[in-house]
C-alpha cells in the first residue's frame, strides 16, 4: 500500500476525470458500493484466486476461547471482508436495488480494492479499479458499447492505437472438447493454456502431460498448435476467427463475435460507412483465457503497442447475479487497469491548470494576502501562499514539482502583482 503525494494525487485525479467524462458521455451512470461485503459473498467460489487474497474482518465480540474454537473455520472467524474487485459487489448491489434501476443498467464504478498480494514491483495491496458494466442486455450490443467507450477513454488519455483481444469462453470449451479433454480436466487445462505466451507450445504440451491430461487430447492440441499457417493478414472478422479455431466452429459463437466487431467498427470515428475493415480495433485470440471463474461468454483484454502487458479487460458473467437474485440476469463488464494507465499517460497529456504561488514577506498584513489570493482564485487560478525563505530557489522548485506554473512576490502595500512563469 502506498502514500500518494500531492503532485501524484493531482495527476491521478486528472486521469480519473477523463475516464469519468468519457464513460458518462456513453450513457453510463456512476454508483458507489461499500468497501466491505459479507464474507459469504466474497468466498462464494466465483472470485477465483482472488478469494485467497481477500482481507477478512474478524467478527466482533469473539473472546480468546471462541477464536481458538473457530481457528480452523475462517467463516466462523470472519463475517465481512474488503472487496477484492468491483464485480462481485456490483452483482450484490444490483440484486439489492433492482427495483430502482432501469431494465438495462449501465454502471460506472471507480474505487479502491484490496488484495493480499506478495510485495513486488508493480503489485499493490490497495489499488484503484475503473469498471463499466451493462446489466440486462444479452446481445452483442452490450460488449460493443463497453469496448467503444473504453477505447474512447484510452484515446482521450493520449494513448491512441489501442486494440482489444477477444475470445469467448464457449469457444474455448468447444475447442477443448473437440481435442478430447474431459470437463473435469478443463480448469487445469485452461490454467496451462493461459501460459502459452510465456512457455510456448512445447512448454504447454509438457505441462499438460505433467498434469496427467489425456495423452490423445494433448497430442491433438499440440498438433493444432503446430499446424501449417499462411502469413497473410486477415482483419477481424469471420475469416480471422475461423482460421484461428479448429474446423466446424459453432455458427452461433462465430456470428456473435463477428457482430461485436461490426458494431465496434460502426461506433468508432474512423469506421467510415460502418462496414467491416482493417479499422476494426479487435484481434481474435483463441487462447485468451482470463482467470476469473465467473466468465460465461465473451472475454477480452485491452492491449497497446507501447507495452507488452494488458491495460484492462473483462467479459460476460451471466451467471453471477442469479446467485444473489434467484433468477438469471445477463451481465458484462470492462475494467481499465488504472494504475498502469497512470504510468503511461505522459505529462503533456495532463490538463493544463493555472496555479500560482504567492511568496510574501513576514510583514505583509494577512488581509492584503487574502485579498490578493481571493482575486486570483476568482479568476480561476489555484493559489498557494508561501512565506519567503532564505532559499527561495528551493521553494520555487518544490512549488513547480507540486504542479504550480506561476509565482509572484508580495510586498506590504503592493496594489498589483507581477506574475512570472515557474519554468
Amino acid at each position: 500500500m502506498r502514500d500518494i503525494l500531492p503532485a501524484d494525487k493531482a495527476r491521478r485525479e486528472r486521469v480519473l476525470s477523463v475516464i469519468r467524462d468519457r464513460y458518462r458521455s456513453h450513457g453510463f451512470d456512476e454508483i458507489e458500493a461499500p468497501a466491505l461485503e459479507e464474507y459469504s459473498r466474497l468466498h462464494a467460489g466465483i472470485g477465483g484466486d482472488n478469494e485467497k487474497l481477500a482481507y477478512n474482518v474478524l467478527r466482533r465480540g469473539l473472546d480468546a476461547e471462541a477464536i481458538r474454537q473457530a481457528a480452523d473455520d475462517q467463516g466462523a472467524l470472519a463475517d465481512l471482508g474488503l472487496r477484492y474487485d468491483l464485480t462481485v459487489p456490483l452483482a450484490r448491489f444490483y440484486a439489492s436495488n433492482r427495483g430502482q434501476l432501469p431494465g438495462v443498467f449501465r454502471a460506472i464504478q471507480i474505487g479502491p480494492v484490496w488484495r493480499a498480494e506478495r510485495p513486488q514491483k508493480g503489485r499493490y495491496r490497495q489499488f484503484v479499479q475503473c469498471d463499466i458494466d451493462i446489466i440486462g442486455d444479452d446481445s452483442s450490443r452490450a460488449e460493443a458499447e463497453l469496448m467503444v467507450a473504453s477505447l474512447d477513454a484510452v484515446d482521450a488519455l493520449g494513448l491512441e492505437g489501442a486494440t482489444v483481444r477477444i475470445n469467448d469462453r464457449r469457444a474455448l470449451d468447444w475447442m477443448l472438447d473437440s481435442f478430447g479433454f474431459t470437463a473435469d480436466e478443463r480448469p487445469g487445462v485452461l490454467i496451462t493454456i493461459d501460459k502459452l505466451d510465456k512457455i510456448g507450445p512445447e512448454g504447454v504440451a509438457a505441462e499438460l502431460r505433467e498434469r496427467g491430461a489425456a495423452a490423445s487430447a494433448v497430442d491433438a492440441f499440440e498438433s493444432f498448435l503446430r499446424r501449417p499457417q499462411t502469413m497473410e493478414y486477415n482483419p477481424f472478422g469471420e475469416r480471422q476467427i475461423r482460421k484461428a479455431l479448429p474446423e466446424n466452429a459453432p455458427e452461433e459463437i462465430v456470428g456473435h463475435l463477428v457482430g461485436i466487431g461490426e458494431a465496434v467498427a460502426a461506433g468508432r470515428p474512423s469506421a467510415g460507412s460502418g462496414t467491416q475493415s482493417t479499422e476494426i480495433p479487435l484481434v481474435f485470440d483463441p487462447f485468451l483465457v482470463r482467470g476469473m471463474g465467473y466468465y460465461t461468454g465473451t472475454i477480452f483484454e485491452l492491449a497497446h503497442p507501447s507495452v507488452s502487458y494488458s491495460l484492462g479487460g473483462g467479459g460476460r458473467y451471466d451467471g453471477m447475479i442469479g446467485r444473489f437474485l434467484g433468477q438469471q440476469v445477463p451481465a458484462v463488464g470492462f475494467s481499465l487497469g488504472f494504475e498502469r494507465l497512470v504510468d503511461l499517460v505522459t505529462a503533456g497529456a495532463d490538463a493544463e491548470e493555472r496555479a500560482v504561488v504567492l511568496i510574501h514577506d513576514a510583514d505583509v498584513p494577512v488581509a492584503e494576502l487574502v485579498t490578493h489570493k481571493a482575486a486570483l482564485v476568482a479568476s480561476g487560478a489555484r493559489v498557494r501562499l508561501e512565506r519567503r525563505t532564505k532559499n527561495v530557489k528551493a521553494l520555487l522548485e518544490r512549488s513547480a514539482a507540486d504542479g504550480y506554473s506561476e509565482f509572484a512576490t508580495v510586498a506590504a502595500g503592493a496594489a498589483q502583482l507581477e506574475l512570472k512563469p515557474l519554468s
